[in-house]
């Protein structure tokens, strides 16, 4: 077996392993997952997260997921609560423990304290017969036959399982609190994904030059508008309501089929009944009508009134598309 071949049989091998130690999770969920569910929706603190080593980068990837899908979440190092950090935890709040063996030396010390204060406590381990298992009022079990490391040591699997705990746990109090896309955009404000959530039409069609011109422009009025408004189309407007488009392409192909183009009036070009959105809707609703119709340009319409245009480049410009 060549060098090429030995490095895709071990990342097949790694995959596959992970794959069914997931697949295996779903065996190990218990009653005790769905109540760990239910005690943190109706509790009236935030869930602290905490780990040592690999199982507390774990932990601030589940900490980052709650935060961001309506359940407020910290993170709290073992080594740095039992020195100092442990005052971060207050009254109410709900601490879960990450421990593949449920046995380190900064679990069994941080374990008594969060007894004594009467938190609540979740364990997250691959061992439910370990100190933290045996501690804690409720386990989820993330029990693995063996690391994908070939010497069954370095966390592979086993970070793997706890990462999919901690997203089914999301998951399901997402859907418990009925967390919606408008919930998801107020959390996610930056970047395309909280763009495709939040902007609207008008968003970006304010920004560009408003092209119209009346059913009886002519031929080269229309040629004006639709050069000096830099949009490749303009409306055809009649008291502010819209009765038709001419496109870039409208003209090319107008100029093809006539001989006569003296007498042409925006009325004999354009096309009737155009696709047209409310300023309004989701930017992201643009972009789907575009694509249905093959087309780069919508009007944008107000109260029946014509109100712009919204172009194909504006949504790429925003990383819609």
């Amino acid at each position: 077996m060549n060098t090429k071949q030995s490095i895709l049989s071990t990342a097949k091998s790694t995959i596959k392993l992970e794959r069914d130690a997931i697949e295996h999770l779903s065996e190990l969920l218990t009653d005790e997952f769905a109540e760990a569910v239910e005690l943190i929706y109706n509790s009236k603190g935030r869930v602290i997260i905490t780990g040592i080593g690999k199982s507390a980068i774990i932990a601030t990837k589940i900490v980052a997921t709650l935060n961001s899908t309506g359940t407020p979440a910290v993170f709290m190092h073992a080594a740095d609560a039992i020195h100092g950090d442990l005052g971060l935890i207050l009254k109410d709040d709900i601490v879960i423990f990450i421990s593949k063996s449920g046995n380190t030396p900064e679990i069994k010390v941080l374990v008594p304290l969060i007894k004594n204060a009467e938190n609540k406590m979740i364990a997250i381990t691959g061992d439910k017969a370990s100190y933290l298992g045996q501690q804690a009022d409720y386990v989820l079990n993330t029990y693995v036959e063996q690391e994908a490391c070939p010497n069954n040591l370095a966390p592979t699997t086993s970070t793997t399982a706890q990462l999919v705990i901690g997203d089914a746990l999301a998951v399901c109090l997402l859907e418990l609190r009925g967390f919606s896309s408008n919930d998801f955009a107020k959390y996610h404000p930056g970047g395309a994904l909280g763009k495709r959530l939040y902007l609207r039409v008008n968003d970006l069609s304010s920004q560009n030059l408003k092209p119209e011109v009346g059913p009886d422009a002519t031929l080269k009025e229309v040629i004006v508008e639709i050069t000096e408004k830099m949009l490749g189309v303009t409306a055809v407007v009649d008291k502010d309501a819209i009765i038709g488009i001419i496109t870039d392409g409208d003209l090319r192909r107008m100029l093809s089929k006539s001989n006569d183009i003296t007498t042409l009036t925006a009325k004999d070009i354009m096309s009737k009944n155009p696709r047209w959105i409310s300023e309004d809707a989701m930017a992201v609703d643009a972009k789907k009508l575009m694509e249905e119709f093959e087309i780069s340009q919508l009007l944008v319409e107000h109260n029946g009134k014509y109100a712009g245009v919204v172009h194909l480049h504006d949504l790429i410009k925003e990383g819609i598309i």
